[in-house]
């Protein structure tokens, strides 16, 4: 008898634990938000001003003039120009970014830091919990020690169980409210170099000056209140920003609590605008049915659609096979796919008719567009976009174009592969 009351509690508990974890896999895993379902309509181009007008308007943060962007390619050129602002910081220093581990890069960013703080310079950092299991405890312990203040996003605690499938994947680097930087680049070893073998991945990242960096302190802001909740403010943070340059410039957020379609429409909207040139620059590309209908349709009007991602030498091979699965039908309608070959590709970067540049930590596929917590940069200056565009075809040059045929002619195991990574696209 008492054996199986012992049997029956037992039972008991690991009901109720089967029952927890099936809830909390749940709440991670279902949003209660509606998709975007409808295909959307081409009625003007980017260049028109009912374009801006409207992206302006569903994306939340107005277009401002003003701005100077400068594009950095590779850690090379990124690393050196964001550790100089950093050490020229004088009152605020505000840094949101998913990867940071420890090693040689990551060690210089925190003696850069480091150093500004012990000379009076507030300094902000908020790292994904999950992003950032690979720093050492000694160099936070060192960081905060120094006067840094240190916050992670989503830790793993019982209030974050819902939460935990929701990471924040911007990169954003504020330094006095003046001079801002995002893009792709985690603070890492891998991205050190001039992507000049497997071990160098090849990336880029973005100097903004202007009116719009006021925007990028405001989304590193919305992670931060989330986090610490506290609030920044005064003219350390936000100070008169007066017009450096030509560009139009946009800096807006995504997330699944709020405007979790933001990123997602903004590629639809820009897409369907789009008249003569899509140059694409995609580090995971995983475009769900709509988006995909977008291209097409894109094709069908007569643009010209080239896409960069990948080869062989990928972070993640689940994802270049779900993404290799449905190219069969953007490759019939005629776009122009690329894998990229001497190292892992993580650019991010969407060039359209030579006008809209879009950068930032965005990824072409279900887990920006609905799960993640990202930041993205618009510019709407033309000689900026031709900058891009040389950039694209010196990339291409470095990738081999994937024809229907062999995409088609693929080994039949790679087709199982491919469609069982597609199964889990949407989390992907």
């Amino acid at each position: 008898m008492a054996w199986n009351r012992k049997r029956t509690i037992i039972a008991g508990v690991v009901g109720a634990l089967i029952a927890v974890v099936a809830v909390v896999v749940f709440m991670n895993f279902v949003t209660a938000e509606k998709e975007i379902q409808t295909s959307l309509e081409h009625h003007y181009g980017v260049g028109d001003p009912q374009f801006r007008r409207e992206l302006g308007t569903l994306l939340g943060p107005p277009i401002i003039d003003g701005n100077h962007v400068h594009g950095l390619q590779n850690g090379d050129e990124i690393f050196p120009a964001m550790l100089a602002a950093i050490r020229g910081a004088r009152h605020t220093i505000t840094f949101e970014t998913y990867i940071y581990w420890s090693g040689d890069i990551g060690w210089a960013f925190a003696r850069a830091l480091e150093e500004r703080a012990r000379a009076g310079v507030k300094v902000h950092v908020l790292l994904d919990w999950l992003g950032s299991q690979k720093i050492e405890q000694a160099m936070l312990t060192e960081m905060r020690a120094s006067g840094i203040e240190i916050e992670h996003y989503h830790p793993l605690h019982w209030y974050n169980l819902g939460r935990m499938n929701n990471r924040t994947h911007r990169k954003l680097l504020v330094v006095d409210g003046k001079i801002g930087f995002t893009g792709g680049v985690g603070i890492a070893d891998p991205w050190v170099g001039d992507a000049q073998d497997a071990d160098h991945w090849r990336d880029s990242h973005y100097r903004l000056e202007g009116p719009a960096v006021a925007q990028m302190q405001a989304a590193f802001m919305d992670n931060w209140i989330k986090t610490s909740g506290k609030v920044l403010q005064g003219i350390e943070y936000f100070p008169p920003l007066a017009p450096v340059g030509d560009a139009l410039a946009q800096v807006f957020t995504s997330s699944p609590s709020g405007g979790g379609d933001s990123m997602q429409l903004m590629y639809l909207l820009s897409i369907t605008a789009a008249e003569q040139t899509i140059d694409l620059a995609a580090a995971y590309f995983v475009p769900d049915a709509l988006t995909r209908r977008a291209i097409r349709s894109a094709l069908s009007r007569g643009v010209k659609v080239r896409i960069i991602v990948p080869g062989k030498k990928v972070d993640a091979l689940v994802v270049r096979q779900a993404s290799r699965s449905d190219w069969g039908e953007l490759l019939q309608a005629g776009a122009a796919i690329y894998e990229y070959q001497p190292a892992m590709f993580h650019c991010k970067a969407m060039i359209v008719d030579s006008q809209l540049v879009s950068v930032g930590s965005t990824n072409f596929d279900n887990r920006s567009f609905r799960l993640n917590e990202e930041a993205n940069l618009n510019v709407y200056d033309k000689a900026f976009a031709e900058r891009l565009e040389d950039v694209f075809e010196r990339d291409l040059t470095q990738s081999r174009r994937i024809t229907y045929e062999s995409w088609k002619n693929r080994p039949w195991y790679a087709k199982v592969m491919e469609r069982l990574s597609s199964s889990m696209s949407s989390q992907l």
